[in-house]
């Protein structure tokens, strides 16, 4: 496993709260476990007690998205520290998977936890692999969706540092009001232009009379 697939489990646990709409997802142990997704043994340590506690790691890491996005870098890499250090990880050789080939193991680098309780080793895994993907890309990968109320989480991957929205749905939505917005202006600008024409018109008619 790639140490740049742990950075999902950030984006996983800010994007169970959307401020703007006033919704949040993370109210219950079972909401908690399901962020561990196919890591079973882990979600299973999950108590009532961590579902206070993952919020309270949610808002941190917002934290650091919030800014990166607004462009303070040293601010965010200051908020990401401060996580590693309370939330520390021991990167190991993991060679569970197998090769097709040959069946001799598939060497990669595994990031293992030991945690006092389930939010501390999911805290510990979704920093260490925020700060990899930091590191390896830049802080202005990672970002906001820009369709308001959206603001989820996401980390930029295109090519060209383009992205703007967490997915296509929001982008779709976006463009669409965006459109929406440059006809409402279109119209405004064409009936402003035929009412000073109708105007000028009838101050001729007048004249000439």
């Amino acid at each position: 496993m790639e140490l740049a697939y742990y950075s999902d489990y950030a984006v996983r646990l800010v994007n169970t709260e959307e401020p703007l709409r006033g919704q949040d997802s993370l109210t219950s142990v079972e909401a908690v476990r399901g962020l561990f997704g196919t890591n079973q043994s882990a979600a299973r340590r999950a108590t009532e007690a961590d579902v206070t506690r993952f919020r309270s790691v949610r808002g941190r890491l917002r934290a650091v998205f919030e800014a990166a996005d607004g462009g303070d870098e040293t601010l965010a890499v200051d908020l990401l520290n401060s996580l590693l250090l309370e939330f520390p990880v021991s990167p190991q050789i993991s060679g569970h998977d197998h090769r097709d080939d040959d069946g001799s193991p598939l060497w990669h680098m595994h990031l293992a936890d030991h945690p006092s309780n389930a939010t501390a080793g999911f805290a510990a895994i979704a920093a260490m692999g925020l700060a990899f993907h930091l590191t390896e890309y830049g802080v202005d990968r990672l970002g906001l969706c820009e369709a308001s109320p959206c603001r989820n989480a996401y980390l930029d991957t295109s090519t060209n540092r383009s992205r703007r929205y967490c997915s296509d749905r929001c982008a779709t939505r976006a463009n669409v009001a965006a459109y929406r917005a440059r006809k409402r202006l279109e119209a405004d600008r064409s009936d402003s232009t035929g009412l000073r024409a109708d105007s000028s018109q009838r101050a001729t008619a007048n004249g000439e009379r």
